[in-house]
């Protein structure tokens, strides 16, 4: 029997579009779009555009042949050319930390309510692979990338920021820092954070007001741009209160619960389970709750032995048992400010750094007992 081809409206072995039958489909192009939809390629390229007049009559022949043909608009190329939605790209340390999650989530949504498509990527804490994204982004030409959460900054990183903010601003993109400061006050950004010196300044004084003298700050990172100013908050509030610059307590290294037990269980072990501190000021929440596990390992109660507070609020700290006095960042509005004031700058983009800065808070929970 001789071979018939298909006839319109079938699949066959080779076919544009969706195929059910399990033939071999081929990818539709704009033109096999505009053969369908008896059209030009350039009424189906100004529909797809939807920023050229169409008659009614055309844009519904062709969006009848995109749907038929399953035809996928290449946003790549309507980027390059300005048509496509725009990206805002938003580059975090880890997408399982309380509040670099919040930050995105308010990036994406105030993003998504200006029509703007978000993409997150995570760099683990390594600051080549930091640096190496908001080159990517750049490349991508989003219309500008949101950097959050601090770092530990020398020259030669300081250097590569500013070459990468520079060159985001010539492309009509924009840096913006968030939740940190700029390395220099010339450099072409927009910097979105919060008060927090004066977050640990408030928690601190809280401790103080409490009658207590002995505080221990517990998760050093030398240089790193959210925990010094953790630290120079810790020494203004004991500065302030009259205590001299030997009352100052600092002990542990590095962020986190791992880091808070280890190092809390070093220094309980070093003076027998009998601190001379009555209170811990915890670089974070994380580091409250490790520092708490191994007290409760030498019988040490919180906080009728020894009074806790945090810093970030997050979700953990009210379940912790006594539930954690802390400091409150506005983690999410700090994601959605940075969208709202990305956008309301000026066009063309700034070349000069403006800065905003959000207010934090103190929690007030159970961790801290008044002495007498």
């Amino acid at each position: 029997m001789a071979e018939t081809s298909p006839g319109p409206g079938t699949t066959g072995p080779d076919t544009i579009g969706p195929d059910t039958t399990g033939g071999v489909t081929r990818r539709a192009t704009i033109r096999d779009v505009a053969d369908r939809a008896g059209v030009s390629v350039a009424t189906v390229s100004r529909v797809l555009a939807g920023n050229y007049p169409t008659s009614a009559a055309a844009r519904a022949k062709v969006l009848r042949a995109v749907k038929d043909l399953d035809y996928v608009i290449d946003g790549r190329a309507r980027a390059l050319a300005g048509t496509g939605p725009k990206t805002i790209a938003v580059i975090v340390s880890s997408v399982d930390s309380a509040f670099y999650a919040s930050v995105a989530q308010g990036v994406e949504q105030e993003a998504a309510a200006r029509g703007r498509l978000c993409m997150v990527c995570s760099h683990g804490g390594d600051e080549a692979r930091e640096l190496a994204l908001v080159q990517m982004m750049r490349e991508q030409r989003s219309e500008f990338v949101v950097l959050v959460g601090g770092a530990v900054e020398d020259e030669r990183y300081q250097a590569r920021l500013n070459e990468y903010a520079h060159g985001l601003a010539a492309a009509g993109s924009r840096l913006v820092l968030c939740g940190r400061p700029a390395p220099s006050p010339d450099m072409p950004v927009l910097v979105v954070e919060y008060d927090n010196e004066a977050g640990a300044y408030a928690v601190v004084s809280h401790l103080l007001s409490a009658g207590h003298r002995d505080i221990l700050y517990l998760g050093t990172m030398p240089g790193h741009t959210t925990v010094e100013p953790r630290i120079a908050g810790y020494r203004r509030a004991l500065a302030d209160h009259g205590l001299p610059p030997a009352a100052e307590r600092i002990a542990g290294v590095g962020l986190g619960r791992v880091h808070g037990y280890a190092a809390m269980r070093q220094i309980l072990a070093d003076c027998d389970g009998r601190p001379e501190f009555t209170a811990v000021f915890a670089g974070d929440d994380q580091v409250a709750a490790g520092a708490m596990a191994a007290m409760r390992e030498y019988g040490l109660r919180t906080p009728d032995d020894i009074s806790v507070v945090g810093y970030n609020n997050d979700g953990l700290a009210q379940d912790l048992n006594p539930p954690l006095t802390t400091v409150n960042i506005p983690a999410y509005e700090l994601g959605r400010e940075a969208v709202r004031l990305a956008l309301a700058e000026a066009t063309p983009r700034p070349t000069t750094q403006s800065r905003h800065l959000l207010g934090t808070h103190t929690v007030l929970r159970e961790s801290v007992r008044r002495l007498p």
